[in-house]
């Protein structure tokens, strides 16, 4: 059964621009190869609601993809191992 999903991922804004484009698409590989990519959009530097970890900014990418139900887990999984992501929410869209 596949579901639709949205990922919501903030990466340190203090990255280099070429390291942040290398985890946009290193995200975006990963999904395409499990799961059906259908959008992905770049807010770019935003200033965040509170500091975390000393940092006041952080690069905002929304996604959008249609995965089976255990995909999410194993991506949730990916953004906790991977340096330069500093906050992420993984949501099932109605």
């Amino acid at each position: 059964m596949v579901r639709n999903y949205e990922a919501l991922y903030v990466l340190d804004a203090q990255l280099e621009e070429q390291a942040i484009k290398d985890l946009v698409e290193k995200f975006n590989n990963l999904i395409s190869t499990s799961a059906e990519l259908k959008n992905t959009e770049e807010w770019g530097k935003r200033k965040l609601a509170y500091k975390i970890n000393k940092m006041s900014e952080g690069y905002y990418v929304l996604t959008e993809f249609s995965a089976d139900p255990t995909f999410p887990q194993e991506l949730e999984r990916i953004f906790k191992i991977t340096d330069g992501v500093i906050r992420y929410l993984i949501v099932k869209k109605d």
